[in-house]
């Protein structure tokens, strides 16, 4: 199935120059000016680029721009990156090589510029090691709003999707 993304949005993505990994793809509301920024973290990236969505996007662009969710109430872009930028969506193995040499510096900096943390990872998720790391990212900026997902987004629902984050 080809997901779109939803109407009203800026898309741009961030890839390496092979190709193989999506550093970061960041969604803009144009109906939104001088918003905050929000962080979303995730497993590993689709083929989703500023052309085409997938569920996962498709469904984190309607819950923060359209499901009036007061934690994204004055959102108007997010940025997501990945535990692992290697792009692959069947038999991840989430091994070293698939983190990518330049995935940590557009993690911290997405950290960085945004408001709000949202971690999507799913509670699924294995690699215990890789979060650690990053959560150590997280922690290191003060003064962020930090939410966790109940599911992953490609599972997820509106309703009651949202959880507090407790490190």
């Amino acid at each position: 199935m080809i997901y779109k993304h939803i109407p009203d949005v800026r898309v741009k993505a961030k890839f390496s120059d092979c190709k193989k990994f999506r550093y970061q793809l960041t969604i803009e509301n144009k109906l939104i000016e001088n918003g905050t920024a929000l962080c979303v973290l995730m497993q590993n990236p689709s083929i989703a680029d500023d052309k085409i969505a997938d569920k996962s996007v498709q469904f984190l662009e309607t819950l923060i721009f359209h499901k009036n969710y007061p934690e994204f109430e004055k959102v108007s872009h997010f940025t997501i990156v990945n535990q692992f930028a290697r792009i692959q969506t069947k038999d991840f193995e989430g091994k070293d090589k698939d983190i990518g040499p330049d995935n940590d510096l557009y993690i911290r900096k997405a950290i960085q510029q945004s408001n709000i943390i949202l971690i999507a990872w799913g509670k699924s998720n294995p690699y215990s090691k890789r979060q650690q790391d990053i959560l150590s990212m997280i922690t290191s900026f003060e003064r962020k709003k930090v939410f966790m997902t109940k599911k992953h987004p490609s599972r997820g629902t509106y309703h009651d999707f949202l959880r507090p984050f407790k490190n």
